[in-house]
């Protein structure tokens, strides 16, 4: 097998495992609603997901392991992705932070970093922005 061949389906079980993740999200209070099976849809067509893998991971999702990611970016983009399943309907619960938290250690944060992390997340996806952060997040871009 050639090396392009190894790094691609690295890269292939590494977006599995992270769809994975983002489906067990969707279904930690209970069946997916719409939002959630939207955003899934669009995870999955984003990871290059198949339509029979697809189906196989909303059966059992916990049976995919979490891979760990080596880049800043990488461990960030997948939490935001996990935080835009969790306000797909506009609202987080305690069993999805400690999800989400442990999901944070698990990609290689520590466990204050995880914390931060997820309180600033929690602020900007329920809109608790002031308008100096909302400038700077602006202007930065």
């Amino acid at each position: 097998m050639s090396i392009s061949k190894i790094y691609e389906s690295g890269i292939q079980q590494n977006n599995t495992a992270h769809f994975a993740n983002i489906i067990q999200m969707a279904f930690i209070d209970g069946e997916m609603n719409e939002g959630e099976k939207n955003l899934a849809a669009k995870f999955a067509q984003k990871l290059n997901i198949i339509q029979e893998e697809y189906r196989q991971i909303l059966k059992d999702p916990k049976k995919y392991p979490l891979i760990p990611v080596t880049s800043k970016e990488e461990r960030l983009q997948h939490l935001f992705d996990l935080f835009k399943m969790i306000f797909a309907d506009h609202s987080i619960d305690q069993q999805e932070i400690r999800l989400i938290h442990n999901y944070a250690i698990g990609l290689g944060c520590s466990k204050e970093r995880a914390l931060k992390l997820i309180k600033e997340s929690i602020r900007i996806f329920q809109g608790k922005l002031d308008f100096e952060e909302y400038r700077y997040l602006v202007e930065r871009g």
